[in-house]
C-alpha cells in the first residue's frame, strides 16, 4: 500500500469522505459502546478547532491536554491539527508541579482537562502559566464550586464544540488544510524525565506518516484491525495506535470506561491487536499465577504440564510448527490456554506487543506458550515510534526483531544505535544544545547500546547505565533485573555494581502475588511492610534470586540484596509517569541500605578490591 503524501488532518478530512459511514472509534459510556463514524470524527474535530480559534488560539498555537484515554482526547487533538495548532499532552497522574512544568514549558495557551481533579491541577499552578488563556473541561461535575473568577476562566468541552459548530468558519479548515505541510509541528511529546526534567520532542506530520508503513508491515496492522487504547496519549507508542495508524489504515480504535475497567474492556472485546508496556505484561503474568494458585490441585497440574509440553515450540512461527506439536498444542489450548486467554481478554489477539521498556524474555515466553502472539518491538519518542520490531512470523525471544522499513541504522564503535530517516524527530522545543546532542548529521543518537543477532536487533542497555565494577568487569543491569522480574513474586529490581565488589539489588516484592502466596501459607500480615520483613518471604524472594542466578554469568549474579518496605512511588520522585525507575534517586534515597549490602557503614565509601578478588 501507498500512503497518500497527506498530513494527518489532511488525511482524516479524506477518510471522512471515502468512509464516512463506517465506525473509526467507540467510546464505553455507562457500560454502552457508542460508535462514531469518520464523518462525524471528521466533524467535530472542526468544530472542536474551531471553538478554539474562537477562544483566540492562533495560528501555530499550543493546545495541553490532561486526560485520560477518551474521544475527546482525539478529537481535541485533531481539532487543533485542524487549525494549525499544535497538541501537548500532558500525563493524568503527575503531579500539579510536573503539569504545571510541561503546560508552562511547552507554552500552552488552551488546556483540556478531563475533570475537576485535572482542573484543580493547572488552577493551584495558574501563577506559573502566564501564557494560558483557557481552561476547557470536558467533565462538568464540580465547576459550582469554583468561584465567579475561577468559572469565568473555565469553558465546557460542550460549549466549546457548540462555539465551533455555531461560527460558520469551516473556511478556516480547508485554508490551513491547504497550507499545511509534512513537516509543520503536530505534537509536542515529553519525555519520562528519568535523568532529570522532561524534555518536549517536536513530532512532524512527516514523522507520524513515516511510522505508518512500519506497522503496517512489522505488525500486520490493516483496517480490519480493533484495538483498545488505554496506555496514555501523551507516549508516541499508544499515538502510534490510537491516532497515526488508524487514520492512514482505517482501522477502529475502542475507548473503555476508564483505566481502572481495561479488564473488563478487553474480555469484552477481544481485541485484534494489543499493545502493554513491561508492566502490564509482568501484571498479567501475576495475574495469571495467582489464579493458578488459587484454583484445584488437577486444574494446576493440568496448567503446569500443559507450559511444559508447549514451551519447547514457543519461539517458533505457527507455520513452522510440526503436526505433533499442533496436536500437543490443540490440547492443552483445549484443556487450560482457550480459559486463560478469555481471562486476559486475548483469545482473538492476532499480535499482542510489548515496547517501551525491556521484557524479561522469561514472561515473553511464557505468553507465547499459552498461545498469545507476543512480540516485542523498540523505540523512542524521538523516533515517532518504532525503529524495529519483531513480527508474529520471525520471532527471536530477546531481541526487538529486524530495523523497520525505511529506516537506516548503524552501530557504532561504543556499540551505540544510530537511525536515520524520516521517522527522526524535528528537535526538543526550546533546547538546540539537546538537538544537537541528539541528532548529528541526520543520525538520531539513541543512547542504546545494541548488537546483531542476524537480522535481529538486541538491545544490551542504556548506554549510561552501564556498570564498572571494582575489578573492571562490564555489568548490564538491564539484563539481570529482567532475568529477576521474570519470577511474579519480584516487581522491582534495582542492581548495584558500578565500582563495587559485587554485584547486590534492591528488590521490591510484587505485592498481590506474594500477599496471595502468603495467605495460602497462613502467614500473618497486616500492610505491605509487615508482609516484607517476614522472614519466610526473604526466603521465597532468596529462592527466587537464585533460580535467577542459574541464568547469569558467575560475575552478574546477585549476592546480596535488600528488600525494600515500601512501593517506589511516583510522588516520591522514585519512578516516571511511565513508571520508569529513576536510579539515581533511588540510589541516594537508598544509600545506608546500599552500604549496608557492602559492610560498609552508612556514609562510608566503598573500598576497592583487588582485581584478583573478582569472580
Amino acid at each position: 500500500m501507498t500512503l497518500p503524501k497527506f498530513t494527518l488532518p489532511q488525511m482524516l478530512r479524506q477518510r471522512a469522505k471515502s468512509d464516512a459511514q463506517r465506525v473509526a472509534i467507540r467510546q464505553k459510556d455507562f457500560g454502552i459502546w457508542k460508535p462514531c463514524t469518520w464523518a462525524s470524527y471528521y466533524s467535530r474535530a472542526c468544530h472542536f478547532g474551531l471553538g478554539l480559534r474562537q477562544l483566540g488560539l492562533p495560528e501555530g498555537g499550543h493546545v495541553g491536554v490532561l486526560s485520560e484515554n477518551r474521544i475527546e482526547w482525539v478529537l481535541a487533538q485533531l481539532g487543533t491539527g485542524l487549525v494549525g495548532g499544535v497538541t501537548v499532552g500532558v500525563y493524568p497522574t503527575s503531579p500539579a508541579a510536573e503539569v504545571a512544568y510541561v503546560v508552562g514549558h511547552a507554552d500552552v495557551e488552551i488546556m483540556v482537562c478531563e475533570d475537576q481533579e485535572q482542573t484543580d491541577k493547572i488552577l493551584e499552578t495558574l501563577e506559573q502559566l502566564p501564557r494560558l488563556k483557557k481552561i476547557i473541561t470536558v467533565e462538568t461535575k464540580g465547576l459550582r464550586s469554583y468561584s465567579t473568577a475561577e468559572r469565568r476562566f473555565i469553558a465546557t468541552y460542550a460549549e466549546v464544540e457548540a462555539l465551533g459548530a455555531d461560527s460558520g468558519r469551516q473556511g478556516i479548515v480547508d485554508d490551513v488544510l491547504a497550507r499545511q505541510t509534512l513537516d509543520d509541528t503536530a505534537l509536542i511529546i515529553y519525555t519520562s524525565g528519568s535523568t532529570g526534567r522532561p524534555k518536549g520532542a517536536m513530532i512532524s506530520w512527516r514523522n507520524i506518516r513515516a511510522q505508518v508503513p512500519c506497522v503496517q508491515e512489522r505488525l500486520g496492522m490493516d483496517a480490519s484491525t480493533t484495538h483498545l487504547s488505554y496506555l496514555p496519549l501523551c507516549h508516541v507508542a499508544e499515538q502510534m495506535l490510537t491516532t497515526f495508524c488508524p487514520i492512514y489504515l482505517g482501522s477502529l480504535v475502542n475507548f473503555g470506561e476508564s483505566i481502572r475497567t481495561v479488564q473488563e474492556d478487553l474480555r469484552e472485546l477481544a481485541p485484534s491487536m494489543f499493545l502493554g508496556v513491561p508492566r502490564i505484561w509482568e501484571k498479567l503474568h501475576s495475574s495469571i499465577t495467582i489464579k493458578m494458585m488459587e484454583t484445584g490441585r488437577l486444574r494446576r497440574w493440568l496448567f503446569d504440564r500443559a507450559m511444559i509440553t508447549c514451551a519447547p515450540f514457543a519461539d517458533k512461527p505457527r507455520s513452522q510448527w510440526r503436526a505433533g506439536e499442533r496436536l500437543r498444542f490443540a490440547v492443552a489450548y483445549g484443556l487450560i490456554f482457550r480459559a486463560l486467554q478469555n481471562y486476559v481478554g486475548l483469545r482473538k489477539a492476532r499480535v499482542a506487543i510489548t515496547g517501551a521498556a525491556s521484557l524479561a524474555p522469561g514472561v515473553q515466553r511464557f505468553f507465547r506458550t499459552l498461545g498469545v502472539p507476543l512480540v516485542e518491538v523498540y523505540g523512542l519518542t524521538e523516533s515517532s515510534g518504532m525503529i524495529t520490531g519483531n513480527s508474529v512470523d520471525d520471532v527471536k525471544v530477546g531481541t526487538v526483531g529486524p530495523i523497520c522499513q525505511g529506516v537506516e541504522y548503524r552501530i557504532a564503535d561504543n556499540g551505540e544505535l544510530q537511525v536515520r530517516g524520516d521517522i527522526v524527530f524535528a528537535g526538543y522545543y526550546k533546547n538546540p544544545e539537546a538537538t544537537a546532542e541528539a541528532v548529528r548529521d541526520g543520525w538520531l543518537h539513541t543512547g542504546d547500546v545494541a548488537t546483531e543477532v542476524g537480522r535481529h536487533i538486541k538491545i544490551i542497555d542504556r548506554l549510561k547505565d552501564i556498570m564498572i565494577t571494582a575489578g573492571g568487569k562490564n555489568i548490564t543491569p538491564s539484563e539481570i533485573e529482567n532475568t529477576m522480574k521474570a519470577s511474579p513474586y519480584i516487581k522491582e529490581c534495582m542492581v548495584v555494581a558500578e565500582g563495587r565488589r559485587f554485584v547486590s539489588a534492591l528488590v521490591q516484592i510484587d505485592f498481590e502475588t506474594v500477599g496471595k502466596w502468603a495467605e495460602a501459607q497462613r502467614i500473618a500480615f497486616t500492610h505491605f511492610r509487615s508482609l516484607v520483613e517476614t522472614p519466610r518471604v526473604r526466603t521465597l524472594i532468596e529462592e527466587e534470586i537464585n533460580r535467577g542466578n542459574a541464568q547469569l554469568a558467575r560475575v552478574e549474579r546477585i549476592r546480596k540484596f535488600h528488600l525494600l518496605t515500601k512501593e517506589l512511588d511516583h510522588d516520591d520522585g522514585e519512578v516516571t509517569a511511565t513508571m520508569k525507575v529513576r536510579r539515581a534517586n533511588i540510589y541516594e534515597e537508598y544509600a545506608a541500605e546500599i552500604d549496608a549490602l557492602y559492610g560498609a557503614e552508612p556514609g562510608a565509601s566503598e573500598p576497592v578490591a583487588p582485581a584478583l578478588e573478582q569472580e
